[in-house]
């Protein structure tokens, strides 16, 4: 979970670091080159001094955005000191407020095209996708917290924390019972509740099962503009 959250705060200071006319010029520059961009290629860019251009870039690299290293240009070595270029990192920054995990349904979706069985149409093999996903990242966040035993009362509390950093925005209505305020695949399941719906349930049911915590049980429970399964202590 802290790992997720460093990722939404970085791409949140990548999001920042590009809220500048000059930097977002010198980034998309760089980007479209396809080649290592000297300071003095990306000021002449966006018409500024090599010396501004030099802040901004940097603050890119702090960003994540641009990585930054010591090479002759063109692969020419010439007399002094080597120039600094920079290339894009490939980093894919996406902020969502609240949270949204398309790539995670994507992901289920091809996996289900993929390995469809002739025994099983689009919609089980989605299903099955979406169980078997949810349970391997269950069992991995098991393996890394070590939590032991899981009561009801400790099962529910720490399966809301790792749903957090899935984008559910779990909330403890009462003691049995953890509401998920967000739908990480909204707006995509307005168009096929059921089937979006049942994905979303599958890997619920499957993560608790990696996770072992067999006195909570996932269940559909549509309210609007929330997720549509709640988990409730057995």
């Amino acid at each position: 979970m802290a790992r997720r959250k460093a990722r939404a705060a970085s791409a949140v200071a990548a999001v920042a670091a590009l809220d500048d006319e000059l930097r977002c010029g010198m980034y998309e520059f760089i980007r479209h080159a396809r080649r290592p961009v000297a300071r003095d290629e990306a000021a002449a860019a966006v018409g500024i001094s090599r010396k501004l251009a030099a802040f901004h870039l940097d603050k890119l690299v702090e960003a994540g955005l641009l990585c930054a290293r010591f090479e002759p240009v063109g692969g020419i070595r010439k007399v002094g000191r080597v120039p600094k270029v920079y290339e894009p990192t490939g980093v894919d920054v996406r902020v969502s407020i609240p949270p949204r995990r398309h790539d995670l349904l994507a992901d289920i979706l091809l996996d289900a095209v993929l390995t469809e069985g002739a025994q099983e149409n689009a919609v089980q093999a989605a299903l099955r996708v979406a169980q078997e996903r949810g349970q391997r990242l269950g069992a991995e966040e098991r393996a890394r917290s070590r939590p032991g035993r899981l009561g009801a009362e400790r099962a529910l509390t720490s399966t809301g924390q790792v749903l957090v950093s899935y984008g559910f925005e779990p909330e403890r209505e009462t003691p049995t019972c953890l509401r998920l305020r967000n739908c990480p695949f909204h707006p995509l399941t307005a168009r096929s509740p059921e089937l979006v719906c049942g994905i979303n349930h599958a890997f619920l049911r499957g993560f608790l099962a990696g996770l072992q915590a067999r006195s909570v049980e996932a269940v559909l429970e549509p309210r609007p503009a929330e997720c549509c399964v709640a988990l409730r202590s057995t």
